[in-house]
Formats: structure tokens, C-alpha cells, sequence
């Protein structure tokens, strides 16, 4: 009979728009009610995403690896994809590139802004080193923006399958394990 032990589990999910980035929730569907097949019951979502806001979301009892990805001090880059109500400027990439004030005692820290489509309705991505509470959307608000719709498309080198739908899952990589750690 052979055995495997494996210490850490390592997943890729693509959080739908409705859940919470929780392990449980009196109220809601969580992102662990999709993980399905994990062997360990210990697994936990590194970093949140806003109920409405889909995409990629790690997955992992690895809190050494959780730690990494989170602590402002590491600047891992997250990338996010939004539909904004408004037209987004290049002075808008400018502000967003020296900081901007959401309110807290320091203003954010650098972020790249690309705009993929101005107008009344804009999309852009916008790459941002920390994670501060609902982040994206403040900042947007903070230059007279608002998001319509959000979606995370990578963390650190890591990018979201196009191939897994909302719900869906997969175990990392050999590859991306390694390059999330460092």
C-alpha cells in the first residue's frame, strides 16, 4: 500500500461574484464551500477579495507562504481588472503612480495604472504592492471614480486561468508554487 503525505496544499480558484473570502460564514457561501477534493482541513484564502469582486485567490494551509504574499514589506504585485463608471485620464495614471490618499494615515503606495478603454464606461488594470481594505475601489473614489465591476487577474507571477470558470479550481503548479515563494 503506498502512502503520500503532503504538508502543504496548494490551490488556484477563480472566487465567483457572492462569496466571501472566509474558512466559514453563517450567511454566505465561502470560497472553501468550492474546494472540494483538499485533503487537509486546515485550508484558508491568502489575503480577501470583496464579496462582488471575482478572481484569482490562493488557497493554502501554508501560512509561511500566506505571510509572504500578504506583508506589505514583501510589495508582492496584484493585478486587477475593473470596469470603471467614468471617463479614466492620463492624469489619473499619474495620481495613482505618486499615491494616493484613501483616508489613512499614510497614502497608498505606488500603483501602475493602464487604461484599456476610456470613456464614459473605462476598463483599466490597475497593479497594486499592498492590500488594504477594499484598496481598489478606494482608490478609484479618491479620484472621483467608480468601479463597476472588479476582477483580480494575477498575484506576484502567478495569472488566473482564462480556462476556469467562476468556482473553479486547480492545484498549483510545481512552477508557481516556486515562484510565489521566492
Amino acid at each position: 500500500r503506498i502512502i503520500k503525505y503532503q504538508r502543504y496544499e496548494y490551490y488556484l480558484f477563480n472566487k465567483p461574484s457572492g462569496c466571501v473570502s472566509a474558512t466559514n460564514d453563517n450567511v454566505h457561501k465561502t470560497v472553501m464551500d468550492y474546494i472540494t477534493d483538499a485533503v487537509h482541513d486546515d485550508l484558508f484564502p491568502v489575503g480577501r477579495l470583496d464579496i462582488d469582486t471575482e478572481g484569482l485567490l490562493i488557497i493554502t494551509n501554508d501560512g509561511a507562504l500566506s505571510h509572504e504574499l500578504l506583508s506589505p514589506s514583501k510589495h508582492v504585485a496584484k493585478t486587477y481588472y475593473a470596469r470603471i463608471d467614468g471617463e479614466v485620464t492620463q492624469a489619473d495614471i499619474i495620481r495613482v503612480k505618486e499615491g494616493i490618499d484613501i483616508g489613512e494615515e499614510r497614502p497608498t503606495k505606488p500603483a501602475e495604472l493602464v487604461i484599456k478603454k476610456s470613456g464614459s464606461v473605462s476598463e483599466i488594470e490597475l497593479t497594486i504592492t499592498e492590500g488594504k481594505f477594499h484598496q481598489v475601489k478606494r482608490m478609484c473614489a479618491a479620484v472621483g471614480l467608480k468601479v463597476v465591476q472588479l476582477h483580480r487577474r494575477s498575484v506576484g507571477s502567478v495569472v488566473l486561468d482564462e480556462g476556469l470558470e467562476p468556482g473553479q479550481f486547480r492545484p498549483l503548479t510545481d512552477e508557481e508554487r516556486e515562484a510565489l515563494k521566492g
